[in-house]
């Protein structure tokens, strides 16, 4: 069976590729998986001790079954270093609110800050347009929260300037035009990279969360 490998942060510096496709023989685990990557990257042998490990955008562990197809992210583990600011993360079912958001990471030494979302689309394109609708799960999808730490984290790492963070998923029905997701940051002044992290935190959402859609005829 052929496998997509996702590395993502270190665990891609470790690999020296972003991604790559391997194969193996039909019925093995994430635990076979670990055996052949480190056997390709000796480097990432150690690292797998705490990696986390995600099959088709679902937590997995090492006795999870692998199939034709499967996408397989590595992650490095959530370091737990400090933050310089206030961090919210959040799944809610009401609307959300960018200026009550703001109010929560805005502290005094803040002199900028950047909101981005992610919002349900109006119409899809297609040969006769649809009104669409969003429906993500009723339920918190796995590693939602765990996922939402590694953004906040990365973004630290990457922009230690930026000091206030905060990353919003809403759930449920979300009507069109309506975000759902909004990632903030907040640092002390435009030029420490305000846009950039909130950007990148967007993005490694969208990445990493998966979110489902259904389209609705509005005849």
């Amino acid at each position: 069976m052929t496998l997509r490998i996702l590395y993502f942060a270190t665990m891609r510096d470790l690999a020296g590729v972003r991604e790559e496709t391997v194969s193996l023989p039909d019925g093995l685990r994430v635990r076979d998986l670990k055996s052949l990557l480190g056997g390709k990257h000796p480097q990432l042998i150690k690292a797998f001790n705490s990696a986390i490990f995600a099959v088709n955008r679902e937590f997995a562990v090492d006795d999870h079954p692998l199939k034709e197809g499967d996408e397989v992210a590595i992650f490095p583990p959530v370091s737990g270093g400090r933050v310089n600011g206030p961090t919210i993360l959040r799944i809610v079912r009401e609307p959300l609110d960018m200026n009550a958001l703001l109010k929560e990471i805005i502290t005094p030494a803040a002199g900028a800050a950047c909101v981005l979302t992610a919002s349900v689309q109006v119409q899809s394109e297609r040969d006769e347009p649809l009104e669409t609708t969003h429906q993500s799960s009723e339920d918190r999808p796995p590693m939602v929260e765990e996922q939402m730490e590694q953004v906040v984290q990365e973004i630290h790492d990457r922009w230690t300037s930026v000091e206030g963070m905060a990353i919003v998923q809403r759930s449920g029905e979300v009507q069109p035009g309506a975000p759902i997701v909004m990632v903030a940051c907040t640092a002390a002044n435009r030029d420490a990279g305000v846009f950039e992290a909130a950007r990148y935190g967007l993005d490694r959402m969208n990445q990493t969360i998966p979110l489902s859609e259904k389209e609705i005829d509005p005849e």
